[in-house]
């Protein structure tokens, strides 16, 4: 009997869990258990694919078509769709050599940090923040640098903070965001932009919620300066996130790498999945609508929080979470996720997901999901005893 002993690789060990992913196999467990579980975890649409996606599909299948690999890229029709989809919605002219189908945002933000990144370099991430950038930073062997931003830079960004870090190699940022639902305007972001700029830093945006504002439509970075990249994706306003499919805007100094780098680690994005996505692109009236229902389910998870004390919030501007302050009740967001899950079937994440350092003093809270369990939620809320 051999006595050699295997190991998962010490990088790979040294990746933190995506705890909204934990918390929600958690709860999915539970609820196959019987239990009466209400799922405000993830940033999950109770809504599937819009209707014309899923007849473009079925036509598709129905006809015979052999759904194989497309050119790395994408394919040349859903390209062309975004290209007149940055002049419709934001009155900005790209080429369609700058444009690339990935396979969800995730995989957009590996193409990103491989093309722009080497081992050891520094990319500044915002906390709170969406951790799986920082967590595959980590992954890939760069450094990720937290930007501490709260409610005195009105969860934004600033040169300052900025400045603090020391010298970066690359940015990412979001609007909105995840987990604030802050959105940029258009002055911050021109000013990341410039900064970014004059120092060499290779700004990364992720604007996988744009088409969910509740006020001013969110502004993109694209058209601002060449240097940026932008990824989007399918999954939050098209309300496809199973199909994993989204693109990126590249900039001509990084094209060639990252269709490369598609090339070897992906292929191509899933074919049946980029009909789907042309297809969703003319579903607006039934996408304004899930959006409609997000404010709605703004507007009663808000008021429902403050009947039990959680008033403490970020400004929900666009997205479909509340970032809550829950200092009044824990100085251990996690230890009161697992009791809220276990005691009153609530599924939410704890801060630490996005703020290694004051994580601990909040939980996110979702709203993408059905309203009736939010109000439930609200009200097992509002009679817990701590």
């Amino acid at each position: 009997m051999s006595s050699v002993s295997f190991s998962a690789g010490l990088r790979a060990m040294s990746v933190p869990p995506f705890h909204a992913m934990t918390m929600s196999k958690r709860a999915t467990d539970r609820a196959a258990l019987g239990l009466n579980t209400m799922f405000l975890q993830v940033g999950q649409p109770s809504t599937g694919a819009p209707l014309g996606a899923r007849r473009a599909v079925i036509d598709a299948l129905e006809a015979d078509r052999p759904l194989g690999y497309t050119n790395s890229p994408g394919l040349p029709a859903l390209i062309d769709r975004i290209v007149r989809h940055y002049d419709d919605r934001y009155d900005v002219s790209i080429d369609a050599e700058s444009v690339t189908i990935v396979a969800g945002a995730s995989a957009g933000f590996t193409l990103a940090f491989l093309a722009a990144f080497d081992p050891g370099d520094r990319v500044g991430v915002l906390e709170p923040g969406y951790p799986c950038y920082r967590n595959a930073l980590i992954a890939l062997g760069m450094e990720p640098v937290p930007i501490p931003i709260g409610p005195e830079t009105n969860w934004s960004p600033t040169r300052e903070r900025l400045d603090e870090v020391g010298p970066l190699q690359g940015l990412v940022i979001a609007s909105p965001s995840n987990p604030t639902g802050t959105v940029l305007d258009t002055t911050t972001i021109d000013d990341l932009v410039a900064y970014c700029d004059t120092r060499a830093i290779q700004l990364i945006s992720d604007e996988i919620y744009h088409g969910i504002t509740y006020g001013l439509p969110a502004s993109t970075v694209v058209g601002r300066s060449p240097h940026p990249v932008v990824v989007n994706s399918f999954s939050k306003y098209y309300s496809m996130t199973g199909w994993r499919l989204g693109w990126m805007v590249l900039p001509a100094h990084l094209r060639d790498t990252v269709d490369r780098l598609q090339q070897n680690l992906y292929i191509c994005a899933p074919h049946v999945s980029q009909i789907a996505g042309l297809a969703a692109f003319d579903c607006t009236d039934e996408l304004d609508a899930h959006v409609t229902r997000y404010a709605r389910n703004r507007d009663v998870l808000i008021d429902g929080l403050s009947r039990s004390g959680i008033v403490d919030i970020a400004r929900a501007d666009g997205a479909f979470y509340v970032y809550a302050d829950v200092s009044h009740l824990t100085h251990d967001s996690m230890n009161l996720c697992h009791r809220w899950l276990d005691e009153l079937g609530v599924a939410v994440t704890p801060g630490l997901d996005f703020d290694l350092d004051r994580g601990h003093r909040y939980v996110r809270f979702s709203y993408a999901g059905s309203l009736e369990h939010i109000e439930q939620a609200c009200d097992s809320l509002a009679t817990w005893n701590p």
